[in-house]
């Protein structure tokens, strides 16, 4: 029975072990109909690439990485994309939240979340926006104070085909000063 109690961390420098358990990680969240950009079946090849690319995008600190880890390894992420243009430099995108299906139901989701929040404080973002394929991710932004500022309908596909649309989110974090 999986451990239910999880630490919350940033990686600066990312492990082959931790890319391993991202790419494990992916691979189940697809499974599990995630709308996360792949499309069933992911091979565990393929998401271990993407979550190379990731690593290399974190050493240069254009992106921050946090996990989500239980007494199995890691089992959520999040990440922050802190590189914008030069006319942004207080807003930071959110994305790639993922929750492995055995950690679900536990808080964990928003745990990243907040923990997301307040690291890009730490970084100067005052603003943070998302998108969302809708369902219980959704309702956690919500409840959480995130804004909902539209639906564009079939945008991208799910995993196993057919369309889905996306929804946009917004949360002030502190008030922007020009």
């Amino acid at each position: 029975m999986p451990n239910h109690t999880h630490r919350i961390r940033r990686l600066t420098n990312v492990t082959d072990a931790q890319l391993q358990q991202l790419a494990d990680l992916l691979v189940d969240c697809v499974e599990g109909g995630a709308s996360v950009s792949f499309m069933q079946p992911l091979t565990p090849s393929r998401a271990l690439g993407f979550w190379r690319g990731i690593a290399e995008g974190v050493a240069r600190g254009g992106r921050a990485l946090l996990v989500a880890e239980d007494g199995l390894g890691i089992v959520g992420t999040v990440q922050l994309l802190l590189d914008q243009p030069e006319n942004q430099p207080h807003r930071a995108d959110l994305v790639k939240m993922l929750v492995h299906r055995r950690a679900r139901r536990h808080g964990l989701g928003a745990g990243l979340m907040q923990a997301a929040e307040a690291l890009a404080l730490e970084c100067g973002k005052s603003l943070l926006v998302l998108d969302t394929a809708g369902g219980d991710a959704e309702r956690l932004y919500e409840r959480l104070g995130w804004q909902r500022c539209g639906v564009i309908p079939g945008y991208a596909l799910w995993p196993q085909g057919g369309l889905c649309d996306t929804t946009y989110f917004y949360r002030v974090l502190q008030p922007v000063e020009a």
